[in-house]
């Protein structure tokens, strides 16, 4: 046991030894090998050191010959750069030398269809001249490039007037109807676009003016556009007047029947409206029934009304061809010279419309010396659209002369004045009409004074807004004696609109009282006192139905709310006075005179003759009053069969009445003799009355 223990830790031990020795053998075989690469390494690296350093003194070696060919090469390259700019500055400043000869050509061919070519060579030109100005003001060649670019800058200046007038032409008039017509039932109505110039000579047009105002320093060119446009401004509303009145007298119609026909780009429009107002067909009808009634020839009363519609028309002509006229100026004209070139271009047009506006106003003048009128009906619808198209003509003239902006009101103005002044003269005439024998109505119907001064009247309905405001704006209030109710006074527009309104309803009344008293006095001429009553009755009865008819009454009660009543009390007057007229005839129908009488008791011959008498004068006085009222008028039906109705009803039961009493009378041997008529012969005859052809 012993010997096998001590035994085990020996081989233990060996063998650990030669574990031990193992791995030192192969750290010592690892150490070898690591100082074997050390060597190798070690000579790799004195290889390397001696390579760069070999490197080193090479490369220190180019250096030194390069850095000074280097230096060399820039000052080479700096002194070609040197000699480029020279020569460049050379060709460019010999090239102003050449300007004048390589421009000739085009500058003496115009820039007419190649304005960009030109207006380079201007440019060289310019360049030139401010090259020579600069380095060599006393140099020959300055003059000659001066003359060349006056000489280009007056060929502009040519071109820009060529341009405005070959394609400056008058705007067509049927163009023109079609944008100043209104046409209510379209309600989104394509506005109509007035282009004056084509497209591509507009933006010649354009550059030309701004070369002319930048390098031009010219300010000539803005004379001849105002110049060249207004007359084409001025032609385009003369050749819609003409144009107008040509279509109008053909025509027969108020406006132009060329805005009528259906064109192909508007196949389903309809016929505008004057331009502002809607009232022109009753305008004329009334204008022409008071010219005839006056005695004016219908060709003369045609050919007024057409200058009167073709001058509205060329008003809102001229304020719609304006704004399109400042909207392209606005493209050419330089800003700050917009204004005064614009009040230039419209002047001779709107001269020519004011001027014969003042014509207008002087013929009508004239009309009122003449004690005609009628002719202040002529004012009225011009007088209304210069005022409804006021503010957007003060609008368009925004900015221009203080002379020209006033043209407008001083027309109106005079408008107003000589509307004013008419109606007063017309209302006076009314009452100082005189009562001449010769010129009554034979038949007792309706005056002519009257048929004349309803018609003025129902005009003045027409225009009462331009008549109120005429009457007004003279001051006459004070005449009337209007009250304004102080309720109105917190709302300006509505004051004075009220305010007109009854300015004018009490001229109205004032016309219809003079025309009443005259009316009166007129009757008195009649011998006949019923054949006077019928006169008046005829006279206030077609007042009143013609007040009633147009709307007129309405305007009259603002002043007087009995004035309905008042007539009719009138009218029955009249009747009462006619009705007397046969009480003649039915006295005899009476119990006067009669004689009492038993019944079969024979009659004293004194008696017989009384009843006798009394027949023959109902017979008598029966066909007489028939025979002179049958050629009597009453042209109103409903009067007229109340009339006949009422007095046959009188007649009629005081007639039976006088039959029933002398029924059982023998006064007679040949009673067929005084007993003529029977009762509903006498009805017969009654309604004849009144009828010239029975």
């Amino acid at each position: 046991m012993g010997i096998t223990s001590r035994m085990i830790p020996t081989e233990d031990a060996s063998a650990r030894k030669r574990e031990i020795e193992e791995k030192l053998k192969q750290e010592q075989e690892t150490l070898s090998f690591i100082r074997e690469n050390l060597e190798k390494s070690d000579q790799l690296t004195k290889g390397m050191v001696s390579i760069l350093s070999s490197f080193e003194r090479r490369l220190m070696q180019l250096e030194n010959s390069i850095i000074p060919v280097h230096k060399q090469t820039e000052n080479l390259q700096r002194l070609q750069e040197n000699v480029d700019k020279t020569l460049s500055c050379l060709d460019h400043v010999i090239s102003y030398y050449h300007v004048a000869k390589d421009t000739d050509r085009i500058i003496r061919e115009g820039p007419s269809g190649r304005l960009d070519e030109y207006l380079a060579c201007i440019a060289r030109i310019q360049k030139a001249v401010e090259y020579f100005q600069d380095n060599n003001p006393d140099s020959p060649e300055l003059n000659t490039v001066k003359a060349r670019f006056e000489k280009g800058k007056e060929l502009l200046e040519a071109e820009f007037r060529s341009l405005l007038t070959r394609y400056s032409k008058p705007v067509p008039p049927i163009l023109i109807l079609d944008a100043i017509s209104v046409d209510e039932d379209i309600e989104l109505q394509e506005e109509v676009v007035l282009e004056h110039l084509p497209e591509a000579v507009l933006q010649d047009i354009i550059c030309i003016s701004g070369w002319l105002v930048e390098y031009g320093r010219n300010q000539d060119f803005m004379n001849v556009y105002f110049q060249i446009r207004s007359s084409q401004l001025d032609r385009s509303i003369k050749g819609l007047k003409e144009h107008f009145r040509k279509n109008s007298a053909s025509s027969g119609v108020l406006y132009s029947p060329a805005v009528q026909t259906k064109r192909k780009d508007t196949p389903t429009k309809k016929a505008p409206k004057r331009p502002g107002y809607d009232n022109d067909l009753r305008v004329k009808l009334h204008s022409d029934a008071l010219n005839e009634k006056h005695g004016a020839a219908a060709g003369k009363d045609d050919v007024l009304d057409i200058e009167i519609d073709s001058y509205i028309h060329c008003i809102s002509a001229f304020v719609k061809l304006a704004q399109s006229e400042y909207a392209l100026l606005t493209e050419i004209i330089p800003e700050h010279h917009q204004k005064k070139t614009f009040d230039s271009l419209i002047q001779e047009a709107l001269d020519n419309l004011m001027l014969e506006g003042d014509n207008i106003v002087s013929a009508a003048r004239r009309a009122i010396m003449r004690h005609d009128y009628s002719a202040v009906l002529t004012i009225f619808p011009i007088l209304r659209h210069l005022k409804m198209n006021k503010s957007e003509f003060d609008s368009t003239l925004q900015g221009t002369a203080a002379s020209t902006k006033n043209k407008l009101p001083t027309l109106i103005t005079s408008m107003e004045t000589i509307g004013a002044k008419a109606l007063e003269e017309f209302a006076d005439s009314i009452k100082n009409d005189p009562d001449k024998e010769y010129n009554m109505p034979k038949d007792g119907t309706v005056h002519e004074l009257t048929s004349n001064a309803i018609l003025f009247l129902q005009q003045l309905l027409d225009f009462h807004e331009t008549a109120g405001a005429m009457l007004a704006s003279q001051v006459l209030g004070d005449t009337y004696n209007i009250p304004l109710d102080p309720r109105e006074t917190s709302s300006a527009s509505s004051s004075t609109s009220d305010f007109n309104k009854r300015l004018l309803s009490s001229y109205i009344c004032k016309v219809l009282g003079n025309l009443q008293l005259n009316l009166l006095s007129k009757s008195k001429v009649y011998e006949d006192s019923a054949l006077s009553a019928i006169f008046l009755h005829n006279n206030y009865n077609y007042i009143l139905k013609s007040l009633e008819k147009s709307e007129l009454i309405q305007l009259v009660t603002v002043t007087q709310r009995k004035a309905e009543s008042s007539y009719r009390e009138l009218i029955k007057q009249q009747i009462d006075i006619y009705q007397r007229s046969w009480l003649k005839v039915l006295e005899h129908l009476t119990d006067k005179n009669m004689p009492i009488f038993q019944p079969g008791a024979k009659l004293k011959d004194k008696e017989r003759q009384v009843i006798k008498d009394k027949f023959k004068g109902f017979n008598d006085g029966l066909e007489e009053l028939c025979k002179i009222q049958k050629g009597w008028a009453i042209p109103d039906k409903e009067q007229r069969d109340y009339i006949r109705q009422s007095q046959r009803k009188i007649v009629s039961d005081a007639y039976r009445a006088f039959l029933h009493r002398c029924a059982n009378i023998s006064f007679t041997k040949n009673p067929e003799k005084y007993h003529k008529y029977r009762p509903e012969e006498v009805e017969e005859m009654i309604e004849k009355l009144f009828d010239t052809s029975a």
